[in-house]
């Protein structure tokens, strides 16, 4: 017997939605996903749901009948301000109001290392580290991650907030040496995140297991996440394609990379 009934992946048509609908398939009966356009190749446990998270009756919807929320729709990157409230912000608020209202106990969000991304790289923070974006994108990273712990504290509806920093096929670039996170181990943390027995409140570091280890995730080791994977193997194969980048530049500096180094995206869509 499966652990879930149903569940549901906003995003499901991204990157990581993509790799989340193979890999949480073994927890289930039935998959619901959802994204602003329609997922290829559906199977036979799987449905597909178009909306904008932005539509509040489209989400409440969206989140009847399913057992738990793993939410990684809303805006990627850094974009304007509107487009960050309605995806991001107003979109993650209908999440959660679907789930305090159909009975969803449990919610595995893609956070982002832009809620800390103003950290130096030095200073080992860890979950109670204060929150210091990089980006509107960040902002409303930090929003979502007080509206779960509210909807934790005041409504009893669990989270995990899993600040994933680079999640790629493999690293890109000298960053990535130590920011990578394998789309496996992206998928065994969510997983993790839906199998643990208690979630509460919780934020998560989303690493593998890299040679450089610029925060602390112990906080969230109840949910009992170990990475399988590591950037070294592809080290050498980095180093010899890009050039070593300036120490001085805020991209190198802090925790959020280029994030850093970004203007207003309001002015550059304004231009």
């Amino acid at each position: 017997m499966k652990l879930y009934n149903r569940i549901l992946i906003t995003g499901a048509a991204g990157r990581l939605g993509t790799e989340l609908r193979k890999g949480l398939a073994h927890l289930a009966e039935h998959v619901r996903l959802s994204d602003r356009q329609e997922a290829q190749d559906l199977q036979p446990h799987e449905e597909m749901i178009v909306c904008e998270l932005g539509d509040y009756d489209a989400v409440l919807a969206l989140t009847s009948g399913v057992d738990a929320i793993v939410h990684f729709g809303g805006a990627p990157l850094e974009t304007d301000f509107e487009t960050i409230l309605d995806s991001n912000i107003r979109g993650s608020y209908h999440i959660y109001e679907g789930a305090r209202k159909n009975g969803v106990r449990r919610v595995i969000y893609a956070s982002s290392v832009h809620a800390i991304g103003y950290h130096e790289m030095g200073a080992q923070i860890d979950a109670d580290a204060p929150v210091r974006p990089d980006s509107l994108y960040g902002v409303s990273k930090n929003f979502v991650e007080s509206l779960s712990r509210l909807y934790w504290d005041k409504f009893g509806i669990e989270s995990l907030c899993l600040r994933i920093f680079s999640s790629f096929p493999e690293p890109a670039d000298r960053r990535m040496l130590w920011s990578w996170m394998s789309f496996a181990d992206c998928v065994h943390y969510v997983e993790r995140g839906l199998e643990a027995p208690r979630v509460g409140h919780t934020i998560g570091y989303g690493l593998s297991d890299n040679r450089l280890k610029p925060v602390d995730d112990s906080k969230a080791g109840h949910i009992g996440y170990a990475p399988r994977d590591t950037a070294e193997g592809f080290r050498e194969m980095v180093e010899a394609k890009t050039d070593l980048p300036d120490a001085k530049a805020p991209g190198v500096q802090y925790l959020g990379g280029w994030f850093c180094e970004l203007g207003h995206p309001d002015d550059e869509s304004s231009a």
